[in-house]
C-alpha cells in the first residue's frame, strides 16, 4: 500500500517505519502523503513511528523539497499548516516515538510531535532549519519550549547544533534512551501499556492536553507557510542548500 514506509499492527498497537534508508527516511513529497494517510487512518489505539536504520528521519529530502529550481511545497502556495503535521497533532491517538538514529530538521519535528519518545542510544537530534535559512515547523515552535524550556529551544532554533541522546534525555526531550537493540521493545511495552487502558479514557486525556496546551495549529500553521514562502525565496536559503550538496562551509548574507 505505502511506498516510503511500512505499517503493520501488533495488537492495538500500529507501527509506523519510514522505510528510505538509502537516503536516511528523508521525506518527499509521497512520503508526506503516506505519513499523513496512516496517521489518518489507522484503527490502532496506540501508534508506534520509527525509522528504518540507520536513521530515524533526515528530514526533507533536499534534492527534490528544498532545492533551489524545486516548485515551492504547495501548502506554500496557498499558506496552510502541513498535512501531515495535522494529522499528528490533531489525531486523538497517542503516539509513542522510537527515535533509533538521526533526527534531523523535519524529523525533529516528527519526534516531538509525538507524545512520548523512547530514544536509542545512537539518536541525535538537530533543528537543521536555520542552516537552510529556513524556520523550523509548527512543532519546533508550538511544541519544543514546553518539552525543554524556552531558553533551550532559542539555543537548539537559533544554532541548529546537533546533540546526542544523552542530552536529550536530560533536557527533557525524550524520557528514556536505551541500548539501541532493545529500543522497538521498549516503545512497544510502553504503547502496550497505554493500549491496554480503556480507549474512550486515553484518547478523551489526550484531547484534553491539546485544549490544555497546544496553540492554534491552524493559526500557527498558515504562519509558518507564509514565513517559508517567503524564506524559500532567499539568496541564503539557497546557499545553504547548495552549500550542502556542495559539501562545503556556506557564506549567509541576510539576503
Amino acid at each position: 500500500m505505502y511506498e516510503d514506509l511500512s505499517y503493520e499492527v501488533q495488537g492495538h498497537v500500529g507501527v509506523i517505519t519510514l522505510d528510505r534508508p538509502r537516503v536516511h527516511n528523508a521525506l518527499r513529497r509521497r512520503s508526506y502523503a503516506e505519513l499523513e494517510h496512516a496517521v489518518r487512518s489507522t484503527s490502532a489505539r496506540v501508534l508506534v513511528i520509527t525509522g528504518r536504520d540507520p536513521s530515524f528521519c533526515s528530514g526533507d529530502d533536499v534534492r527534490e523539497i528544498m532545492a533551489p529550481e524545486a516548485p515551492l511545497p504547495e501548502q506554500l502556495a496557498e499558506p496552510r499548516i502541513t498535512p501531515a503535521a495535522r494529522a499528528l497533532l490533531t489525531t486523538n491517538v497517542p503516539i509513542v516515538g522510537a527515535v533509533n538514529g538521526s533526527a534531523m530538521g523535519w524529523g525533529m519535528e516528527l519526534a516531538i510531535m509525538a507524545d512520548l519518545r523512547v530514544a536509542s542510544e545512537r539518536a541525535s537530534f538537530a533543528e537543521l532549519f536555520v542552516k537552510r535559512g529556513l524556520c523550523c515547523d509548527v512543532a519546533g515552535l508550538g511544541r519544543l519550549a514546553q518539552l525543554v524550556g524556552r531558553a533551550q529551544a532559542s539555543e537548539l532554533l537559533f544554532t541548529g547544533r546537533r546533540m546526542d541522546a544523552v542530552e536529550a534525555k536530560q533536557i527533557g526531550l525524550v524520557s528514556r534512551v536505551v541500548p539501541h537493540e532493545e529500543l522497538m521493545g521498549a516503545a512497544l511495552e510502553l504503547a502496550g501499556q497505554i493500549a491496554e487502558n480503556p480507549p474512550l479514557a486515553t484518547t478523551t486525556l489526550k484531547a484534553g492536553l491539546r485544549r490544555a496546551l497546544d496553540p492554534d495549529w491552524e493559526e500557527l500553521g498558515n504562519w509558518v507557510s507564509a514565513s517559508l514562502a517567503d524564506l524559500f525565496q532567499t539568496e541564503d536559503h539557497r546557499e545553504g542548500v547548495q552549500a550542502f550538496l556542495d559539501k562545503r562551509t556556506p557564506v549567509y548574507h541576510g539576503r
